[in-house]
């Protein structure tokens, strides 16, 4: 009985005694893993973003054309002498 004991018990003891000390540890690695990769992909996202602002912002300030496609578009604003026409759709029941 006691070389059962010796045998199979001690091992599995061992094994629990080594998962509650080393487990909580590894699911935080595992949780910071997940966060860092979340983190990283929202960080190649926004620059990204960022790269089409930058070149949207060298567009407003060097092509007039494209500057006056946005005031009209965006903003509305209409050249000297112009009548501003609103069309206004029907909307289908």
């Amino acid at each position: 009985m006691i070389k059962l004991v010796r045998q199979f018990v001690w091992p599995l003891v061992s094994v629990i005694l080594l998962l509650a000390l080393f487990l909580p540890g590894y699911t935080k690695i595992q949780e910071l893993r997940d966060k860092n990769r979340d983190i990283a992909e929202k960080n190649r996202r926004l620059a990204i973003e960022n790269k089409l602002l930058q070149t949207e912002l060298e567009r407003l300030e060097k092509d007039a054309l494209y500057q006056e496609k946005v005031l009209r578009e965006k903003m509305g604003v209409v050249r000297k002498d112009e009548i501003p026409v609103k069309i206004i759709t029907e909307e289908k029941e």
